[in-house]
């Protein structure tokens, strides 16, 4: 399999360099392949065991999209077959229309067999960082000013641990204190905290320059200085981190469960207000999984595809990236989990919060409607240019089939 993997990848090399792939390739085999070249993708998503062609037609969002924009910003063209049957190469400059239609256009235009991934000088090692904040807002304004620095991480995310039981959980993992005495005295005596995670890329022989530019960044930060955590991986460990944690769950049958995750974005005006009520009301713990949050910049991302985000340029991606255990009544049940997202949502709704879903789920047009928004009209005029008979992707409930299709 890896020779056929091989030819299915192929490389150039110059000022613009780039890898073109099947649309089935797997990220992580765009990685390793990549890196054989000392090259790697800009922009990642944080699990890489998806396909290319997947994560391109929703954005392909993770800790690097405030520097990068999206995986819909690092595609310099595509090979789409479009609903009419036909095979179009698209870009910028070429049938323009089609390509940014189908970036994010959740496969309602065309299927996407090839892309043109924009590749950069891999680095080898990655300096890991995590710290915890008691306060929101001292959160979110550090969050906000590491993503508008010149000089900043490559990598910046964060986390909310709701634990009501005063556990920290396993949030700092295999990291290690920078100050093991003070770390010990830590409590977080039952408080909803914050966590800062973040990231420096670096080679070997620019280890000293990289500690210092680190120094200089965390001595800007409100973090609560007995709570920083390190540590230092490759870069391969630290971009397939989330597979490590898929294997150990799967070794606990823990994996194959129901997974009704919740992922929003809200704009940077709200994001205080969504924070008291959410975090501070309607969720109590968070066992059930992960809660991802942190800010990007509109500016950074392409215009013109069919993502859609909030209208304010610095607007945060939360990930409610919950796990229902199978027959459970309890809080880690579906049913919970299923009625907290709707709290969630008629939270947004009610208070006109200006929320956008991320791989959203809605049951009707109108609420499709709803959600596009002003890109409504735009995303109709390409389905019917397209896929003019609605063949692709039915199960979104965007559009219906005509009936000249049901006839065939």
């Amino acid at each position: 399999m890896k020779s056929l993997q091989e030819l299915e990848m192929k490389f150039k090399i110059e000022e613009l360099s780039y890898v073109d792939v099947s649309a089935g390739e797997l990220w992580i085999n765009v990685l390793h392949e990549s890196l054989k070249l000392g090259l790697a993708p800009k922009s990642w998503t944080d699990y890489l065991h998806l396909t290319v062609g997947g994560t391109l037609s929703n954005a392909g969002i993770s800790g690097q999209a405030f520097k990068h924009g999206p995986q819909i910003n690092n595609v310099y063209q595509l090979e789409v077959v479009t609903g009419k049957g036909e095979v179009i190469t698209c870009s910028e400059e070429q049938n323009a229309d089609l390509f940014h239609g189908v970036l994010g256009g959740l496969g309602q235009f065309g299927i996407i067999t090839k892309a043109r991934i924009a590749l950069e000088t891999a680095p080898k090692q990655v300096k890991w960082i995590r710290v915890l904040y008691s306060d929101f807002a001292t959160f979110s304004n550090d969050q906000e000013n590491l993503i508008s620095s010149q000089n900043t991480f490559d990598y910046i995310e964060g986390f909310v641990i709701i634990n009501s039981t005063g556990l920290l959980n396993n949030w700092r993992s295999t990291f290690n204190p920078k100050d093991p005495l003070l770390a010990s005295n830590f409590s977080s005596e039952g408080r909803v905290l914050f966590c800062l995670e973040v990231a420096k890329y670096f080679n070997p022989e620019d280890t000293y320059s990289t500690d210092q530019d680190i120094d200089i960044l965390l001595s800007k930060l409100h973090y609560i200085r007995s709570t920083l955590f390190l540590s230092e991986v490759s870069y391969v460990e630290f971009l397939d981190r989330v597979h490590v944690s898929e294997m150990k769950l799967q070794e606990k049958g823990l994996w194959d469960v129901p997974h009704p995750w919740l992922n929003l974005l809200i704009p940077k005006s709200r994001i205080l207000e969504f924070a008291q009520e959410v975090f501070g009301k309607i969720l109590t713990d968070t066992s059930n999984g992960p809660i991802l949050i942190y800010p990007v910049n509109k500016s950074k991302w392409r215009k013109g595809t069919s993502m859609v985000t909030p209208d304010e340029d610095v607007f945060y991606l939360i990930a409610f990236l919950s796990s229902a255990m199978p027959f459970s009544t309890g809080k880690d049940g579906l049913e919970h989990i299923m009625n907290q997202n709707k709290r969630v949502l008629s939270f947004c709704e009610k208070t006109r919060i200006g929320m956008k879903q991320y791989l959203p789920n809605h049951k009707t047009q109108e609420e499709w409607k709803h959600h596009f928004g002003s890109q409504w009209e735009a995303f109709a005029r390409r389905k019917s240019t397209y896929d003019p008979l609605a063949i692709l992707a039915p199960g979104q409930r965007i559009f219906k089939r005509t009936a000249a299709c049901e006839q065939q």
